[in-house]
């Protein structure tokens, strides 16, 4: 795992990382694989709007291919497989709102579409069967994950809306979690932070499916419809294209997590708010990664478990703590190396904080996680979880 000591660039996978779960900070190449089935008549204006993509996408910083396949079994069927460096400059460009113009002539002419992401573990052949294994950025050891997805939807309302929108988002009956034989529905958290909701969910198989199911559900469109008024970005629900771009744009990925030793039923969820400077999110991601390794090898720290979910200069880190959240500010925070602790505050917003928080941290970390901290709309877990 990573210490105390290790550089601050280093990737996860150079440690033992079998606690993680899911991280993107492994340094491996990242394969990428979309699924689309096109509308019939429209392969031609697909294969014009997907030849206009390619020559943008080339340009973007950290791509290195891609390759477009179509059925010999079905013409409406189309596969593209990108390969990038590794996962983070494909996920800034794919959170980008360039990337959102960007696709937009496709989905012109699709039915659907469907993203895979993966690292890079083995490859035979080619360039890697001569490179050293250090050149060939390949993850060195399969990760142990726990069989759950983590995936999380923030927006912003409308100031002085607050009050009113935490009462829809808490007062609905909790929709069926059995989506089909392979997917349930495991915990839905959500949190806010001023004028900004945070909604995490975890799910045991199709997370695809999962959205959709919970989507279909009377109950929770009724609460989409009911805060609806007090969004700052519009959107219209029954537009499909209007809903695809409004959570295109509220999807907040989960980039890393991980788990300590212990298990506590007893554990409290905890949501905290990083806002980035521009263009420092994804660091600012990767350095409390860093120390959320260190925390899960250590027996003394209140967190047993951390996801981190970033999207351009959007950072949460949710967090269970076995003990009161401000027993230790720092631990709870994430900030015990005082070297990446530096980096990370640098990296902090203080306008939307409001506070200097490199001075909080050294003189008042309590007041830091005080900032930082979400406030609890509501928190469900399935009866079988």
């Amino acid at each position: 795992m990573t210490t105390t000591s290790a550089p601050a660039s280093e990737p996860l996978t150079r440690q033992v990382s079998h606690h993680v779960s899911q991280s993107v900070f492994d340094g491996s190449r990242l394969r990428v694989v979309l699924l689309v089935d096109v509308n019939d008549g429209a392969q031609q204006q697909f294969l014009e709007a997907y030849e206009q993509l390619c020559n943008q996408v080339a340009s973007v910083p950290g791509h290195v291919s891609d390759q477009l396949c179509q059925s010999i079994e079905n013409p409406s069927q189309w596969l593209i497989t990108s390969e990038w460096e590794s996962a983070p400059p494909f996920l800034t460009w794919v959170n980008s709102e360039e990337h959102v113009r960007m696709v937009e002539p496709l989905h012109s002419c699709v039915r659907d579409t469907r993203s895979l992401r993966f690292h890079i573990v083995r490859e035979t052949g080619g360039p890697a069967a001569s490179a050293e294994s250090g050149d060939r950025r390949l993850q060195t050891s399969p990760r142990i994950g726990d069989g759950v997805i983590r995936h999380a939807l923030t927006f912003t309302v409308k100031p002085g809306s607050e009050k009113a929108v935490a009462k829809i988002l808490a007062d609905y009956a909790s929709p069926d979690p059995q989506v089909d034989d392979a997917t349930r529905l495991i915990r839905t958290s959500l949190f806010m932070h001023g004028n900004r909701v945070v909604r995490a969910i975890e799910v045991r198989g199709d997370l695809l499916a999962a959205l959709r199911h919970v989507a279909r559900q009377p109950e929770v469109r009724a609460v989409e419809e009911a805060i609806n008024p007090y969004l700052e970005q519009h959107r219209d629900l029954d537009d499909p294209e209007s809903a695809r771009v409004f959570f295109t744009r509220a999807a907040l990925p989960a980039v890393h997590h991980v788990t300590s030793d212990e298990a506590s039923p007893d554990a409290v969820r905890h949501a905290l708010y990083y806002p980035a400077v521009e263009g420092g999110g994804m660091r600012l991601a990767e350095l409390l990664a860093q120390q959320d390794e260190v925390a899960a090898r250590d027996p003394h720290s209140p967190v047993l478990h951390s996801t981190i979910f970033q999207r351009d200069d959007v950072v949460v880190r949710l967090v269970d703590v076995r003990d009161a959240i401000d027993t230790d500010p720092v631990q709870v925070l994430g900030l015990t190396d005082r070297a990446r602790a530096a980096e990370v505050t640098a990296l902090l917003d203080g306008d939307v904080l409001g506070a200097d928080a490199a001075a909080l941290l050294d003189s008042a970390p309590a007041g830091l996680l005080t900032l930082a901290r979400m406030e609890l709309v509501t928190d469900r877990r399935s009866p079988r979880a």
